[in-house]
């Protein structure tokens, strides 16, 4: 429709002339005495401003849909053929003046998306076999391209240092204020800003694939997402509008009051109930986004708020995953080849505990001159693999006892004490023999404890650790941080089975992890929380992303969503209040059309002030 399409280009033109004839006409007939003037000032006000509500109201007529508009524009035409000019005019200038803030203020909560949006790099500096950098468009960069990033400039896909070193800036990501030193070997991601130094870096991830990309359609599709509240709240409205239209048309029949009845209309807008919610949820997410943690939608904050059990994996969540070798015990004289199958296939993995081992004899110069036949990651227990056609065990206990291979009574004793120190155990077999015993330690998160204190003040009831190291290891860890249950020696669908055990008990379960063995969980659980360090398939199937992998994050997520529920919960209240006191004040006497939209309109402005508040939400 090309009037209504005319419309909406000029509405804030239209609203502008609309408070001018407003005011024109008020000065007109108060200041001036030119009543006549007033009033055909106001008339023109009243079409002006009436026309714009009208069209949205036969639109949404058209759509089977009973909106807010149509109970303005049914109350607006009535007062204009009554004469009450003042009213209809005033009445339309402080609607679409309100419509106005609203769209202003769903804008300004978007803004930390259209702000990273404006950050994602739109050209790179392709390095070309001569070894020459020419600047391309970002949609021709591929993946394994070599790309040159010079001091000030953005990173523009997820990539491997090859060459140089530098501080990079990667708040856009992580939320970080500080720079982190990236050296050959570390990876960068798209959108952060190389403050000093010049790199080279090899394209891993590029377009819509990259973390950055990523983070901004998580937070579009969030911030569109609706909760359980607004959901509700939309429900409600398409009931409540035909109650007050039938209202206000019994009240006509009883009094034959028309101005009374074309009041009701006005005063039973439910604006603020409407615009209340989405703004607190929008603003929510969009802290949240801004703090490094993404929430997936209205309906994560819902749960989240219900959480009372925490589940959490050990290793990369309570711990930091950045093991070191503490133990190391050879139980053969001539161990030169086996420490060599051992380097040649721990090398192959990514695992904490495999990187911790390939550092260790690394120091030691072991070399890998033997190629590995074959490998199969055996879950939860460890690798069993080929080397010189022999067959190589690396794994926990559960692992040998599977393979129905014995230890010594002597070697057992030094493995318990191992275990005592908080250590994991890694066990290497060569051809059914017990070569070697390991113990690997990794750190605490720092912060954790005193997270988990807080949590646990803020209302989480229960924590739990689910993790594949064995029982003395984990209790050792779940000692030091306060937490209530361990289930030790899990493989990941014992972990799976675990969290669902806690939900049919009852309780709202939210799990904590990072790794691909985690994702299970994660997707089981009421909540999944993924640490942003951890594997796609974690974040990907998880609820909440904690970009900086710090509980301290976790806090701020678990925080964030109960003020932004509480602020909610202020905003139906506001709401319903309002109309309510408005009734109450229209019988009594001394509410009317005017004043009472005024009072309407200053309400949907407090609950949008009142959403606005979460943008500086912070844990205490």
């Amino acid at each position: 429709m090309n009037i209504q399409r005319l419309i909406k280009q000029h509405q804030n033109q239209i609203i502008i002339l609309s408070g001018v004839l407003v005011a024109s006409a008020i000065i007109s007939d108060y200041l001036l005495n030119l009543s006549q003037v007033g009033m055909w000032t106001m008339m023109l006000a009243s079409i002006v401003g009436g026309i714009p509500i009208m069209i949205q109201a036969y639109q949404a007529l058209r759509n089977k849909v009973i909106s807010i508009e149509l109970l303005v524009s049914i109350a607006v035409i009535g007062a204009f053929f009554i004469g009450e000019y003042y009213e209809s005019g005033i009445v339309t200038f402080l609607f679409l003046f309100g419509a106005y803030l609203e769209r202003r203020t769903i804008e300004k909560t978007r803004k930390s998306v259209k702000s990273l949006v404006e950050m994602a790099p739109t050209t790179a500096l392709l390095i070309d076999e001569s070894g020459e950098a020419e600047e391309v468009d970002i949609e021709f960069v591929e993946k394994e391209d070599r790309l040159l990033v010079k001091t000030g400039s953005k990173v523009p896909v997820d990539g491997l240092v090859l060459v140089g070193e530098g501080f990079v800036d990667e708040a856009t990501i992580t939320g970080e204020s500080f720079p982190v030193k990236k050296k050959v070997g570390d990876h960068v991601f798209a959108g952060t800003i190389l403050n000093n130094g010049t790199l080279q870096i090899e394209a891993q991830r590029v377009g819509e694939d990259t973390t950055f990309g990523k983070i901004i359609e998580l937070v579009e599709e969030a911030q569109d997402s609706k909760s359980v509240m607004e959901k509700f709240i939309n429900k409600f409205s398409k009931y409540y509008t035909p109650v007050v239209l039938i209202f206000a048309l019994v009240t006509y029949l009883f009094t034959q009051d028309i101005r009374l009845a074309i009041t009701i209309l006005v005063l039973g807008c439910p604006g603020a109930l409407v615009i209340g919610v989405p703004v607190s949820n929008v603003t929510g997410i969009g802290n949240g986004a801004k703090h490094g943690v993404l929430i997936k939608g209205g309906e994560v904050m819902d749960r989240m708020n219900q959480v009372d059990t925490m589940v959490f994996d050990k290793t990369g969540t309570l711990t930091q995953g950045t093991t070191a070798v503490t133990t190391f015990i050879s139980l053969e004289e001539e161990e030169e080849k086996s420490l060599a199958y051992l380097m040649a296939i721990e090398k192959e993995s990514d695992h904490p505990l495999a990187k911790a081992i390939v550092a260790y004899l690394g120091e030691k110069n072991i070399r890998n001159p033997y190629p590995v036949q074959s490998t199969t990651v055996l879950e939860g227990r460890g690798i069993q693999a080929i080397v010189q056609d022999e067959e190589v065990l690396i794994g926990n206990e559960r692992l040998l006892k599977e393979q129905a291979l014995t230890i010594a009574p002597k070697t057992q004793k030094e493995i318990q004490a191992i275990k005592e120190q908080g250590n994991s155990i890694v066990l290497v077999t060569v051809s059914g023999e017990l070569r070697f015993v390991i113990g690997v330690s990794d750190e605490i998160r720092p912060e954790a404890k005193k997270a988990l204190m807080k949590l646990r003040k803020m209302g989480i009831k229960r924590f739990v650790m689910l993790t594949g190291d064995n029982q003395i290891t984990a209790q050792a860890v779940a000692t030091q941080l306060g937490i209530d249950e361990v289930k030790a020696e899990l493989l990941p669908a014992d972990k799976v089975k675990e969290v669902q055990k806690l939900k049919d008990t009852g309780h709202i379960v939210a799990f904590v992890g990072d790794g691909i063995n985690d994702s299970p969980s994660i997707a089981l659980a009421d909540i999944g929380i993924a640490m942003g360090s951890g594997t796609d398939v974690a974040v990907e199937t998880s609820d909440i992303v904690l970009m900086r992998s710090s509980f301290d994050e976790l806090v701020h997520a678990f925080g964030l969503t109960r003020a932004t529920i509480f602020n909610m919960r202020q905003n139906i209240g506001i709401s319903l209040a309002t109309v309510g006191l408005l009734f109450v004040g229209l019988f009594a006497g001394f509410i009317y059309m005017a004043s009472g939209m005024f009072v309407h309109e200053a309400s949907i402005l407090f609950v949008i002030l009142n959403g606005l508040r979460l943008m500086k939400f912070r844990v205490k």
